[in-house]
């Protein structure tokens, strides 16, 4: 205190805050990093590079796009590094695909698109990805840094697009910042509950320094007092912006912070589990997250011996066949059981908003995010233990806490009896004939007989697909995808491309509704173009079959829910792929024509097998909204 009074009194307030201004004014325009930091005006290297780098350190394989020029440095970049550019025909689906490799492979999903447009495309996609709790990266193209807000091509504020949709969103100021930048979002997605996050790079962050200037200095310079202090300015911005830039920076991964349940709620948990006769567990897709591996949880479910329901990318966790993998009459069994663990699931509209749980039941519940952990529990249903934590690392802690002791197996087994004879019903019903067509149940019940046992199925469609849910089995874990709770029609043909490129070795299934069909079908181009030959079973009905079941009863006309029998086997043929009609005139054939598309893909070609199904009442009274 006595400095900085001395200092007042020697040179008056006036000379201080002066002062004080000038070194702030210098921080703001980079002068004083400047001083200690070379701006390297003959190096050919550019920002994308820099992005290529962090990408190659983090194990990224993928980055999908749609090409535009504010973002082509960094795709260039990639493929010289080896990662691969996979280029589709829709921004949306970019981002699907960047969000099946995430819930696939363990890591980080990855799209790059243009600016302006190309980023408001991803929005449905970007929010999918949220509301899935998929680990996804977007990194989109912006207008320079000195032009945003004065009207350059594809200019708009783009932030506050993301700001919602997104767990971090930043947007490079200097080509310095893009190493710890992209660090940063990578380990944000990962972290916690994971999802999407947002880099915007404005273009002159991109590109070399040598091309950038020639934007910013023109050909001839304004005169005059102003033009020389303009030119001043552009020219101390240029240098800012690439000063320090290709200095060594650490590019490798920094550490996901995942949260865990205490010891004290995984003792309590054990307590409560081995005094229950009648526990159940609904697993959802948070615990298929890393750290724990599928196939440990997989053995660590089998250990406790309790039925389970399986739903999202849970499904097929315990195989095709599992005694314990309880597919039916859900809601009678979660009337009667004693014990409830919610490892994942969340009590939303999929549950009744909690509705169906016994408030006799005692009730574990663990998830990540806290919002989703207790929703819905102020009104209907109360946990015994709130455990915010990752899922599969809980029930494995439990499951070794619970050493020795298993479910009562009467319990299970009276649940498995209750599936057989649902499912025996559900087999009748497809034996029945439509009054056009092919009856879609058992289309279904027999493509699930002949599909390939290392299968992946991608679900992307209403009523066709909500059939496929109770009928089609997913042969193990982390093979079978769907949007989730957002509901989103469209994710079919990023899904599937994706899951193929992770999985080249499967055979990978794209169950569509006539309706969804149309959001996607250009992508066989993309399936041809990139060798990733796919299997999409279209059931086409030639309506918008979910909501026409309630629109038609309720409200007496079927306005818009109407589509026409379009021949969408043709139109793969015109992308690439091979098309197969099937109608009532083909039925005898069915089998030999799945077992001819699962050859054709085998072959390296994509294949669409457009089914001409009729109207059955099976899932009446399914829910539309």
């Amino acid at each position: 205190m006595g400095f900085l009074s001395y200092i007042i009194s020697a040179f008056g307030w006036t000379v201080v805050v002066l002062f004080t201004v000038l070194v702030i004014a210098a921080y703001k325009l980079g002068l004083l990093f400047q001083l200690f930091h070379k701006t390297e005006t003959k190096s050919s290297r550019h920002g994308g590079e820099s992005v290529a780098e962090v990408l190659r350190a983090h194990g990224i394989r993928f980055v999908f796009t749609l090409v535009g020029g504010h973002i082509s440095p960094i795709l260039v970049a990639c493929e010289k590094l080896g990662i691969r550019i996979v280029d589709t025909r829709h921004e949306a689906t970019a981002v699907f695909a960047a969000d099946a490799v995430a819930r696939l492979s363990g890591t980080v999903g990855v799209a790059v698109v243009t600016a302006g447009p190309g980023l408001t495309n991803t929005i449905t996609a970007v929010k999918n990805a949220q509301m899935a709790e998929s680990p996804l990266l977007l990194m989109g193209g912006a207008a320079a840094t000195l032009l945003q807000g004065r009207g350059a091509l594809q200019d708009i504020d783009q932030m506050s697009l993301f700001k919602p949709l997104c767990k971090f969103c930043a947007s490079v100021r200097a080509v310095r910042d893009i190493v710890p930048m992209v660090k940063k979002a990578l380990v944000l997605a990962q972290s916690g509950t994971p999802g999407p996050v947002f880099v915007e790079f404005p273009i002159d962050t991109l590109y070399p320094f040598h091309l950038v200037e020639k934007e910013f200095v023109g050909k001839t310079a304004p005169k005059g007092l102003i033009g020389n202090i303009i030119t001043w300015y552009l020219r101390n911005h240029l240098k800012n912006l690439f000063a320090g830039a290709w200095e060594n920076r650490d590019v490798s991964p920094l550490p996901v912070k995942v949260p865990l349940a205490t010891d004290n709620q995984v003792q309590l948990s054990v307590e409560l589990v081995s005094r229950a006769k009648k526990p159940v567990i609904l697993l959802g897709s948070q615990a298929t997250l890393p750290p724990t591996p599928v196939n440990e949880l997989r053995t660590a479910l089998e250990s406790m011996g309790i039925p389970c329901f399986l739903g999202g990318m849970a499904r097929g966790m315990l195989g095709r066949d599992s005694p314990l993998h309880i597919r039916q009459n859900r809601r009678d069994a979660l009337k009667e059981a004693d014990l409830v663990i919610l490892a994942g699931t969340v009590c939303d509209f999929r549950l009744s908003y909690g509705r169906v749980l016994s408030r006799r039941s005692k009730i574990i519940a663990v998830n990540r995010e806290k919002s989703q952990l207790l929703k819905n529990s102020d009104m209907f249903w109360m946990p015994t233990v709130a455990v915010q934590g990752d899922a599969g690392c809980f029930l494995l802690r439990l499951s070794k806490g619970l050493m020795g002791h298993r479910c009562p197996q009467s319990w299970p087994q009276s649940l498995k009896e209750g599936d057989r004879a649902k499912e025996k019903a559900n087999r009748a019903k497809a034996n029945e004939k439509t009054e056009h067509h092919l009856n879609p149940l058992s289309v279904l019940h027999c493509v699930d007989d002949l599909m390939a046992e290392d299968s992946i199925i991608v679900a992307d469609g209403g009523d066709f697909v909500g059939s496929a849910a109770y009928i089609m089995r997913p042969r193990g874990p982390l093979r079978w995808l769907d949007p989730g709770a957002f509901g989103t029609l469209g994710v079919g043909g990023g899904f599937a491309l994706g899951a193929k490129l992770c999985r080249p070795e499967s055979e990978v299934w794209i169950v569509y509704g006539d309706g969804s069909l149309g959001f996607s079908v250009v992508e066989f181009d993309t399936f041809a173009r990139h060798k990733t030959p796919v299997i999409a079973l279209v059931g086409n009905d030639a309506c918008w079959s979910q909501i026409s079941r309630e629109q038609v009863p309720i409200l007496g006309s079927n306005v818009a829910c109407g589509l026409a029998y379009t021949d969408y086997h043709i139109v793969a043929d015109g992308f690439g792929g091979k098309g197969y009609l099937i109608g009532r005139e083909e039925e005898g054939r069915l089998s030999d024509t799945v077992m001819k598309a699962q050859q054709e893909a085998r072959n390296g070609r994509p294949v669409l097998l457009n089914v001409l199904i009729g109207k059955t009442n099976f899932r009446e009274g399914s829910i539309s909204v």
